[in-house]
């Protein structure tokens, strides 16, 4: 959603020969590992003055303590990227699903929402520092991906900005405090990819989507509605405003359980709607659909659904947000 409902800060560590911000063309990930402090992200608040590490660690407990773990083990899962004053609760029953016992290393694909991008882009630093621990690129992975020629580089300006990512990393460490120094993060900014391209990205990450001690957080929102998201679908016939949002929002949600990538893709064309995660939900789709191929047996279930406000009038406007969890069987 905004950078004003962020509400925390953290560092990113950078290596010492990489700390400028650098273009794709540098050397490729993977090449250093010495780091050092850069800078705060500024991460804006309307809590004030914002959760410390403990707050936000009881904030988090509380949420996850709310729901149950009935699609666990996730191999990945859709969650919201909005403060967690607005989708806190919603993004707790997908994070209720990850097995911190197998995962060990964790793929985070965001929308890119600050900067053109027509591929993915790989992070430029070694660590991403929470409020609750340190969290740590996986280089060796970085250096795969970096090799196929695919990937761009954020710059580090880029990576500060962009608060897809950022929001996942609170809660993939609360996920993931049993065994926090056991597992690494692969986060991957993904661009604005043409449906073929979403199917190459897809392909390239089903080997990894494959591994079941790999997991996938796919970052997303859902409908985004009102005049300043410039996007007013009304079906009447479901009554009001914002009946009609869900009833858009579990169409969509609906044709991502059934792990079709090519009729979510109709389905975009068709309503347009403003699902600002539909290219790393579409590469998903395409890994699954890769591995299906194959023989492999999956299932994708959304298990909570909430707006941030309810629209009645035009003058009204939400954001929607989504938890679901891919089991493989």
């Amino acid at each position: 959603m905004l950078l004003d409902q962020i509400s925390w800060l953290f560092l990113v560590i950078a290596p010492r020969n990489g700390s400028e911000r650098k273009p794709a063309s540098k050397p490729e990930p993977g090449a250093s590992t010495s780091a050092e402090p850069i800078r705060i992200l500024h991460a804006s608040s309307g809590e004030n003055p914002k959760p410390t590490g403990p707050q936000l660690n009881a904030q988090l407990e509380g949420w996850l303590s709310q729901v149950q773990s009935t699609k666990r083990p996730a191999r990945a899962i859709i969650a919201p990227h909005a403060g967690y004053t607005y989708c806190g609760s919603c993004a707790a029953h997908a994070y209720k699903q990850v097995d911190a016992n197998i995962t060990r290393k964790i793929f985070i694909l965001g929308p890119s929402h600050h900067v053109p991008l027509s591929r993915c882009a790989l992070s430029s630093v070694d660590i991403y520092r929470t409020p609750l621990y340190d969290l740590r690129i996986d280089q060796k992975i970085y250096g795969e991906l970096w090799k196929t020629g695919m990937f761009e580089r954020m710059s580090l300006q880029t990576d500060e900005d962009e608060h897809s990512i950022e929001m996942h990393l609170p809660y993939t460490a609360k996920a993931m405090e049993s065994h926090k120094d056991e597992f690494t993060i692969v986060p991957v900014l993904v661009g604005a990819l043409s449906e073929s391209k979403e199917q190459e990205f897809g392909k390239l990450f089903s080997k990894y989507l494959a591994d079941p001690s790999n997991l996938f957080v796919v970052s997303s929102d859902f409908c985004h509605w009102g005049q300043r998201f410039r996007y007013s679908y009304y079906d009447e016939s479901q009554g009001e405003i914002y009946r009609s949002i869900e009833h858009l929002d579990k169409m969509g949600m609906s044709i991502i359980e059934q792990l079709d990538p090519v009729s979510f893709s109709n389905y975009l064309k068709k309503y347009h709607n403003t699902i600002c995660g539909r290219h790393p939900i579409g590469v998903l789709l395409n890994a699954i659909n890769e591995l299906q191929k194959n023989g492999m047996n999956m299932s994708f279930s959304f298990l909570n659904y909430a707006q941030s406000s309810q629209c009645r009038n035009w003058q009204d406007s939400s954001v929607s947000y989504a938890a679901g969890a891919l089991m493989v069987h």
